[in-house]
């Protein structure tokens, strides 16, 4: 039996990692506790970096928590620090910088990376950028204000996200996706109808059914992108939203088990005693739908720190939750509740479109598993999310096309 106070270690700082340690404390006074992060910062909130990109919002109002925070709580923030391996049978975590941390439970809320643009005469070219991290937004601001022409390639949240930065800023802007419409993997052609009508109106140039195939560069910087089908896109900076690669590559020699992410069960443990993973990294199981999945929203990231820290302290509580997910879409919002995919045989989905305010349609689409709510996506009024989220928690059953429209019609 130990004869020391609990060790914790946490992989990972963001708000997943972060809420761990906060409830950590909370229920363990005494025990170590040590957040590991690559980044120079404490906690910030990623879902503001769009806000700070357009310039809504200053740097200081993206910060949440600072180095004060933790030292009142004794939490040892290790900040500029990588992990490279844990040993599971040693409970140790070894980091780039030699030192040795070991655990008595072992947080993995490592998220993941941006993936780069891979294409002939991307590499060594500057002004090209992902858009993940504080110090990305700051390198993009930086940029835009000597720019003129832009382009944001992707149809990710990341890459509409980047859109509508250059544009408010007064970009020239194009925006480029290989798909036929926005979103593919939640929305249908109606609602990439939708998405592109908002865009154009701010003078976004929208391309779909395309990829870039080489950037033409001038004194090391981009010029233009040349497309596998021709077109030639002036831009003296891109940014590139082409989704992440979760953060697992260090835990390669261990026993735990990875899917698409960590593998947890409903207390968010792995197949290791001990070790637990949270946020856009974990491959949890979801009451809501039944199965195993990965989510990367900041809510679900939030609910899933609060859980695996009542958890890592002797806890034995089941994650339970709707996530949620709301954004700015230029001069209206997108919400998704629950689960939103359209490429999942598994679920139906029914959508509705009608006219809404500032000269823009407003979307709404319904997803079901054996005619039970599962999730919504909203585009436009927010109207009637409140009580949606409580439909989605309660797997209300939408049999009949009666039913289904007077939920796409709730207010």
């Amino acid at each position: 039996m130990a004869t020391h106070d609990k060790r914790y270690v946490i992989i990972g700082n963001g708000v997943a990692g972060t809420t761990a340690a906060e409830t950590i404390r909370k229920n363990d006074p005494n025990g170590s506790i040590h957040l590991l992060t690559n980044e120079p910062y404490p906690l910030y909130n990623r879902v503001s970096l769009p806000r700070f990109l357009q310039g809504v919002i200053v740097e200081q109002k993206v910060m949440i928590r600072d180095f004060a925070w933790h030292e009142q709580r004794n939490i040892n923030l290790v900040t500029e620090t990588l992990a490279i391996s844990v040993n599971t049978e040693e409970r140790v975590v070894v980091t780039n910088t030699g030192q040795i941390y070991p655990y008595d439970a072992l947080l993995i809320a490592t998220g993941g990376w941006a993936n780069t643009l891979n294409v002939d005469g991307a590499a060594g070219t500057k002004h090209i950028y992902n858009f993940v991290t504080l110090d990305d937004t700051k390198t993009i601001i930086e940029r835009m204000q000597e720019s003129k022409t832009a382009l944001a390639y992707g149809g990710s949240f990341i890459s509409y996200e980047l859109c509508d930065g250059f544009a408010i800023r007064k970009l020239d802007t194009t925006w480029l996706m290989r798909g036929p419409y926005w979103l593919r993997s939640a929305l249908d052609p109606e609602g990439g109808e939708v998405v592109d009508n908002i865009a154009r109106k701010f003078g976004v140039e929208v391309i779909h059914g395309d990829e870039i195939e080489s950037i033409i560069s001038k004194n090391g910087v981009p010029a233009y992108a040349k497309t596998k089908r021709g077109r030639e896109i002036p831009a003296d900076m891109i940014g590139v939203g082409l989704g992440i690669t979760l953060n697992t590559q260090f835990l390669a020699n261990t026993p735990i088990e990875i899917r698409g992410g960590i593998v947890v069960n409903e207390f968010l443990e792995t197949n290791i005693d001990g070790v637990y993973a949270a946020g856009d990294v974990a491959e949890f199981y979801d009451p809501t739908i039944g199965y195993h999945h990965t989510m990367g929203t900041w809510d679900n990231a939030m609910a899933h720190g609060r859980i695996v820290g009542t958890n890592m302290v002797g806890g034995h509580q089941a994650y339970l939750d709707v996530p949620t997910y709301t954004s700015p879409l230029f001069d209206v919002n997108i919400a998704v509740v629950g689960t939103a995919e359209s490429n999942n045989p598994e679920l139906e989905a029914v959508a509705r479109r009608e006219p809404g305010e500032k000269g823009n349609d407003n979307y709404r689409k319904l997803f079901l598993r054996d005619n039970r709510l599962v999730g919504v996506l909203m585009i436009g009024s927010p109207k009637g999310r409140k009580k949606l989220v409580e439909l989605v928690k309660n797997q209300q059953v939408l049999a009949t096309p009666e039913e289904r429209e007077a939920v796409l019609t709730l207010k």
